[in-house]
């Protein structure tokens, strides 16, 4: 099961690359909107987990990635609000949606331990994908420096998160 979840991770992935290159380089409405779709999907993740686990590390670390993406979006929604900015829905947010949707699935149908590994697994190669995107794509293509600047603190942030959530997948096994 966690092997599928990497596999889905992957594809999710490939679809951020891809849907990022068909885009050529997205545009800031569009970075706005892939930034706090990607928040979005890390906040469901995290609820979910509060809701099936029972480990204490597990909600710990759930309780960090909710409280952290909740933030984050919302010094993201302020900035889209002062510079008069309207996210724009676009083919790499869309594809991360439905990514989330299939992975959210999977995971809901497991339990205790099996669960609790195969969303640890996922947070890693979920924070790995948004990190390399954040690097690759979305910081180099922002144009408006406050939005680069939050991207930026996002990719701190969120690189911190993924060695959070690569310790947690090692204590799980």
């Amino acid at each position: 099961m966690i092997g599928r979840l990497m596999f889905v991770a992957a594809a999710a992935s490939l679809a951020l690359a891809g849907a990022a290159l068909a885009d050529d380089k997205p545009t800031d409405p569009q970075i706005a909107h892939i930034a706090y779709t990607a928040g979005n999907i890390d906040i469901e993740a995290a609820q979910l987990a509060l809701g099936k686990s029972h480990n204490p590390a597990v909600r710990e670390f759930a309780t960090t990635m909710l409280r952290d993406h909740k933030a984050v979006n919302v010094q993201a929604l302020a900035l889209v609000k002062k510079l008069g900015v309207t996210p724009q829905t676009n083919a790499t947010s869309e594809a991360l949606a439905k990514q989330a949707a299939e992975t959210k699935a999977r995971l809901t149908a497991l339990k205790g331990a099996e669960f609790d590994r195969a969303y640890a697994a996922n947070e890693v190669a979920y924070h790995a994908t948004v990190n390399g995107a954040l690097k690759s794509t979305l910081i180099p293509s922002a144009h408006n420096a406050a939005l680069k600047a939050l991207l930026e603190t996002g990719l701190t942030l969120f690189s911190e998160h993924q060695a959070h959530a690569e310790h947690l997948a090692a204590i799980l096994k």
